[in-house]
């Protein structure tokens, strides 16, 4: 599992944020431990209230746990990771909350603990908790037989198209992959040995070099989207600067765009009108056709939740009426019979328990492989989409390069063209 952890404080912007429904698929508290309210708002309004008795600012420790994207992970393995996490880093017996999100087929665990001891109100040191993470991670791919990412044995060979949720809100607006995007940008990079190479790398893949704000370096598409260079490349802007010079020299991003409008015709816009227009229908539906779905298993979830809740209250009534009362129960007692029913009753009630939560997973497998099939169409329209931006970039680029080509030339390049002929 990869796991990703930070202290933090703003426990109510925390709650809400995990109780979202509009975001995730399915959310389920799984457990609210340690704390008098059983529900996340009250239990991090308990975790702060305690934190001011103390100086700690960061009274949490979030911590997300992210399987395999194709991996049916069952909930005792998400508890026992958990369990061991909370024993390697310190915070045995500490208030704790466990909460499942499932979203585009996937499934995986949010766990947050207050770091408050409420005996010595003290909080609970997480010295080098990312490198203690990373070494438990490692381990759950071994003892799962998962292949381990790249980036997990070696931090250097991490997938340098990562983004930040800024960046994928950007593509999600624009209708591309940000991963697409970030490739493109850095393979005119790992081309180029100067500004004028790599603006003309970049040219090639559709995007335009502009100034930015404060004098940084940006990318400009044919759409009007700006993207910081320094940020696609994972770079620092003073990397970047080294290499590209002063962006002084360079159209600003209205210009740029200015520039780019001008040079396409009508017809190369209406294609292109044309293109998003499609993909738009084929997204809405596939859009519904996940929601469709989504409600439908809700609904099973629910019916499930319901009768399983009955059940284990007909079998609490069962358990209940085999212990004798009265005289004969005062009997049973003194013989032993009482507790050897109550011996039985508990291993029932356990056995029910396990039963139930192997029909749950039973029933989260079986939607999940419905969710993942759905998914894999939605990830082949939105590659195909990238495919064809791609593309429309490019054939921007031509169409504007053929345009220089054709202008009739202007009385300075007429002038400088003189000059070169000139012996």
């Amino acid at each position: 599992m990869i796991l990703k952890a930070s202290q933090r404080s703003g426990g109510q912007n925390l709650a809400s944020h995990l109780m979202r429904t509009d975001e995730n698929e399915h959310v389920e508290v799984h457990e609210v431990r340690g704390f008098v309210s059983d529900n996340l708002h009250g239990a991090f309004k308990e975790a702060y209230a305690i934190s001011r008795g103390t100086k700690c600012k960061q009274y949490l420790f979030s911590l997300s746990l992210n399987p395999p994207e194709t991996q049916n992970v069952p909930v005792d393995a998400f508890e026992k990771a958990i369990d061991r996490i909370e024993q390697e880093l310190g915070l045995e017996g500490q208030p704790r909350a466990v909460v499942f999100h499932e979203k585009e087929a996937r499934r995986h665990a949010h766990v947050v603990w207050s770091r408050i001891d409420s005996d010595t109100m003290t909080a609970r040191q997480l010295s080098f908790f990312k490198t203690r993470l990373r070494d438990i991670s490692r381990d759950l791919y071994l003892e799962h037989d998962w292949k381990i990412p790249r980036g997990l044995l070696n931090s250097e060979d991490r997938d340098p198209r990562n983004f930040t949720l800024e960046e994928w809100q950007q593509a999600k607006r624009t209708g591309q992959d940000p991963r697409t995007i970030k490739s493109a940008i850095q393979d005119a990079w790992a081309v180029s040995d100067g500004r004028a190479s790599f603006e003309y790398a970049l040219q090639e893949k559709g995007f335009w070099l502009a100034r930015g704000d404060k004098r940084s370096f940006v990318a400009v598409d044919y759409t009007g989207e700006v993207y910081a260079i320094p940020r696609a490349l994972g770079r620092k802007a003073r990397e970047v600067k080294e290499k590209l010079g002063d962006p002084a020299a360079l159209k600003s991003v209205a210009e740029a765009k200015r520039d780019i409008a001008a040079a396409m015709s009508p017809a190369m816009k209406e294609h292109i009108r044309t293109a998003r227009l499609q993909f738009k229908h084929r997204t809405a539906t596939l859009a519904h056709n996940k929601t469709r779905m989504v409600g439908v298993h809700q609904a099973e979830r629910k019916t499930l939740r319901e009768h399983q809740k009955e059940r284990t209250k007909t079998g609490a009534k069962a358990r209940a009426a085999k212990l004798p009362r009265g005289l004969k129960g005062v009997w049973s007692r003194l013989t032993g019979n009482h507790k050897r029913i109550k011996t039985a009753n508990e291993k029932d009630f356990h056995r029910c328990q396990k039963r139930d939560q192997e029909e749950r997973q039973r029933l989260i497998e079986k939607q999940l492989s419905q969710r993942r099939a759905l998914q894999e169409e939605i990830k082949t329209s939105r590659k195909a989409q990238a495919k064809l931006l791609q593309s429309l970039r490019e054939d921007v680029r031509q169409y504007i390069a053929m345009g220089r080509a054709t202008d009739p030339p202007t009385p300075k390049r007429r002038r400088r063209r003189a000059r070169k002929l000139s012996p």
